[in-house]
């Protein structure tokens, strides 16, 4: 092996490259985002799944008119009443489709405790694009039949419509009042995670199952308490008539003159309810799928 001389006059090694091992650790590295990312679509299903029935209450007390519901309980037996529990996942579709890949990509990085309130603050700039229309659909989905006809065949058919009744601004109408909520919301969210998460899980880094799903739970729970008042806001803004409303502030003027204030709190009893076992299994979910990967590759 050819040998450098130095200053000193020592005959050294000189220091060899090793393309391979750079290869391994790039190779790991992309690995793990790659698990990370596909356990953060996994998350994001549990979410959907666990909550949607949650959600759907939430959304029919936040718009119907007043005295349609005496609360959540009446809701919940109303909608099985005529739709049977099938009725409890209406509109599943769009949020199942949209939130996974939302999850995906949030879950993609780990970082500290401030860096994930930070981050997930300034992630609903990008992902208002993708909620806005999902909520939209949904919220539409969600609604019809409570005191009507079914209007729409599927998430398909909503687009249609929408888009005949008003082009791409029709979909995309909730737009602000989404990024209002959830750019606090989502601070807050996995904030709450990474704080909880880190208090209770051992320092060696084990999985807890017991503390992920309390951290978890804690995280929506302190994303909804923040944040209901303008997803009442949008609800009431995406499942409106076109022209009912010019905007997120008329409708807020609109619901404090007739309902005042405590209106802007309607739905929170469910998104309280969702938020625990919903979140739960997101992280749970995520948690979970990422060491069984982790075993598997």
């Amino acid at each position: 092996m050819a040998t450098d001389v130095s200053t000193t006059g020592i005959e050294v090694e000189p220091l060899e490259h090793k393309p391979n091992e750079q290869k391994l650790v790039e190779k790991k590295g992309t690995t793990s985002g790659v698990k990370s990312f596909l356990a953060g679509g996994f998350g994001g299903m549990s979410a959907v799944l666990v909550g949607h029935p949650f959600d759907l209450v939430k959304v029919r007390l936040q718009t119907a008119p007043e005295g349609t519901y005496t609360g959540t309980i009446d809701v919940v037996k109303k909608t099985i009443a005529k739709d049977g529990l099938r009725g409890l996942y209406r509109g599943m579709g769009p949020p199942l489709a949209g939130i996974t890949p939302i999850f995906a990509i949030s879950f993609w990085v780990e970082l500290s405790t401030l860096e994930c309130t930070i981050a997930g603050g300034i992630s609903a700039g990008p992902t208002t694009l993708v909620m806005a229309p999902v909520e939209r659909i949904k919220v539409l989905l969600q609604i019809q039949g409570q005191g009507g006809d079914v209007k729409y065949k599927g998430p398909l058919d909503v687009i249609r419509h929408l888009y005949k009744e008003g082009g791409l601004r029709s979909i995309f109408r909730g737009t602000s009042a989404t990024f209002l909520r959830d750019f606090p919301g989502s601070a807050a969210y996995f904030g709450a995670y990474e704080f909880t998460k880190k208090l209770l899980t051992s320092s060696d880094s084990t999985l807890n199952p017991a503390a992920v799903l309390f951290a978890g739970g804690m995280a929506g729970v302190a994303m909804w308490t923040i944040c209901i008042p303008p997803d009442v806001v949008k609800s009431r803004l995406q499942s409106a008539p076109a022209g009912q409303y010019k905007g997120f502030m008329d409708v807020l003027r609109h619901l404090l003159k007739t309902d005042g204030p405590s209106a802007l709190f309607k739905g929170l009893g469910p998104a309280l309810l969702r938020a625990f076992p919903a979140n739960a299994a997101a992280f749970m979910g995520y948690e979970a799928s990422l060491k069984v990967m982790d075993k598997l590759w």
